[in-house]
């Protein structure tokens, strides 16, 4: 009996592509109808890339700027919630019955109050004190009115908002470490039992035993769904929007209240969004079957 290819397309395909193209298309007339909406794609461009006459080159414009904002404290905040996550994870298999439930109560904590709410609480009640208290945004601020920014904008985009930037990625970072931890929580916890009763029998102690035996094997457990997790802390950085860090979700709010380009840039944002998330994702699942391979 010869097989069918699963890579071509069927007419139920075609049907339902025909079905999504007309369903779109009657929401784009009732939108330019109902709601007598002018679009105004041709200006979008514009927004994410502009040409600068001073310096004769394109710029990144407002988009493009809250989209290598968003890179950056996602990269950061994923950097700095791995590492918490990891000590968070060790802490909830500890021996130790009061390290044990204090990891288990912040997890606990963390992943039952709402993202919106968690947020504001660390920002007003923690990242807020740790800028004013280490006086960080006086040092930005000297920082922006020297000569030689080009390093430090690379890293941190605009350094009269590096505060911001700061406050962004610890709040990111403290409300995904509680995820995290759990993933690495149940990577540490599929080791069989018996490996780590052998490392004790040869007089192995318990960070000898989690450093040598179990940690190398539960890090090749864990690496896909903290892949799956990066790729939630990307689309995640959008509720720090709420506490005026200027990442691509709060530069859209901007571009929209100025140019009441309404549907144009959030359909934008949300194409931005996608590309960077999908093209992670190829990554990723490239990297799996690599690995899957060897």
């Amino acid at each position: 009996m010869r097989k069918t290819s699963r890579n071509k397309f069927h007419w139920l395909d075609f049907l339902i592509l025909a079905v999504l193209v007309a369903f779109f298309s009657v929401i784009w007339f009732r939108i330019e109808g109902t709601l007598n909406y002018k679009w105004q794609w041709h200006l979008i461009p514009n927004y994410i890339l502009r040409y600068d006459a001073d310096d004769g080159r394109y710029v990144a414009n407002v988009l493009l700027q809250g989209l290598f904002n968003t890179i950056r404290i996602t990269l950061y905040a994923s950097i700095l919630a791995v590492i918490l996550g990891a000590a968070l994870g060790i802490a909830r298999t500890a021996q130790n019955l009061a390290i044990r439930m204090l990891a288990r109560t912040y997890l606990e904590v963390l992943r039952n109050i709402p993202p919106v709410v968690v947020v504001f609480i660390f920002f007003f009640f923690l990242s807020e004190q740790l800028i004013a208290a280490l006086h960080m945004e006086r040092w930005a601020r000297g920082i922006a009115r020297s000569d030689n920014t080009a390093i430090w904008e690379f890293f941190f985009g605009d350094m009269r908002r590096f505060p911001s930037l700061v406050s962004g990625v610890i709040v990111l970072a403290l409300f995904e470490s509680a995820f995290v931890g759990e993933i690495v929580r149940a990577g540490i916890q599929s080791i069989p039992r018996g490996q780590r009763e052998a490392a004790r029998s040869i007089g192995m102690t318990w960070m000898d035993e989690m450093r040598f035996i179990v940690l190398p094997q539960a890090l090749r457990k864990v690496l896909p769904p903290l892949s799956n997790q990066f790729i939630s802390l990307i689309k995640d950085s959008s509720i720090i929007s709420l506490i005026s860090v200027q990442e691509l979700t709060y530069k859209t709010v901007e571009l929209v209240a100025s140019t009441r380009m309404i549907f144009e840039s959030w359909i934008t944002t949300a194409g931005l969004y996608f590309i960077l998330c999908f093209s992670l994702s190829l990554l990723f699942r490239r990297l799996e079957t690599q690995k899957g391979r060897r």
